[in-house]
């Protein structure tokens, strides 16, 4: 690891998951995947290998493990560029796309964040090193269910898990500061663009087939829509399908 990305490293983060399992956390416990997020954060993601220059997306992504998000007969390729199965016909992202959309999204310390399409957790888990709080819904129940179970385990306090339909959002506890969606739908849904705040971000893959990932930034009211990298993700499901 150079020492430019070193040195990111060790900027300190505020809020959310401690980043390691119970036993890892351990006075003994050596995590043995810790120099593969070392790897991954310097070969696939920081300068000059790629374009991931904010220091605390980079920070996050070295602590969250995400080898804990994906089945055990895939840990092996935790750490590689690439989209891992997560069961239910369901992915989880690779790490350049997560740390892409996390980074465009602009995080902040105080914000709270809606994610649309829980999945593994993992991109809810590197959100909670970043921002206050985080909502985040998945209509896959089974999926749902071992994400929060996931998180919970890897103390992250601060997301809390829906199981159901994310189209309409989560309207008790609108506005939010950013929203990400990790599901595509084929346009935008107005419910999620009601319940971002004048200033708000959001993130979202548009498309059916042929996918662009898009930021909106919410001004007076207004949106500002951004086309800022080809995609490719499994379709949101459910009202989506509908529209």
């Amino acid at each position: 690891m150079n020492a430019r990305v070193s040195l990111l490293l060790a900027l300190g983060l505020a809020w959310g998951c401690r980043g390691r399992s119970d036993e890892q956390e351990s006075e003994t416990a050596v995590d043995p995947f810790e120099t593969l997020r070392g790897r991954m954060v310097s070969e696939q993601l920081a300068p000059p290998a790629r374009d991931i220059t904010d220091a605390r997306v980079l920070a996050a992504m070295q602590d969250v493990p995400r080898h804990e998000f994906v089945p055990a007969g895939e840990r092996h390729a935790a750490y590689t560029d690439r989209t891992l199965p997560i069961g239910h016909g369901q992915t989880i992202s690779q790490p350049y796309i997560v740390a892409f959309m996390t980074q465009k999204l602009a995080p902040q310390p105080t914000d709270r964040v809606l994610e649309i399409g829980t999945g593994s957790g993992y991109q809810a888990a590197v959100l909670a090193r970043l921002v206050r709080e985080v909502y985040t819904i998945e209509i896959v129940e089974p999926l749902g269910r071992r994400a929060r179970e996931d998180l919970l385990r890897l103390g992250c306090t601060n997301v809390f898990v829906r199981l159901g339909d994310g189209y309409q959002g989560w309207r008790e506890k609108a506005p939010f500061d950013a929203i990400i969606v990790t599901c595509a739908p084929d346009h935008v849904p107005v419910p999620l663009v009601q319940q971002l705040k004048d200033g708000g971000r959001m993130i979202v893959p548009v498309g059916r087939w042929s996918q662009e990932l898009i930021l909106l930034r919410k001004r007076g009211g207004a949106l500002e829509r951004e086309a800022v990298l080809p995609v490719r993700f499994v379709p949101m499901t459910g009202e989506a399908d509908q529209r």
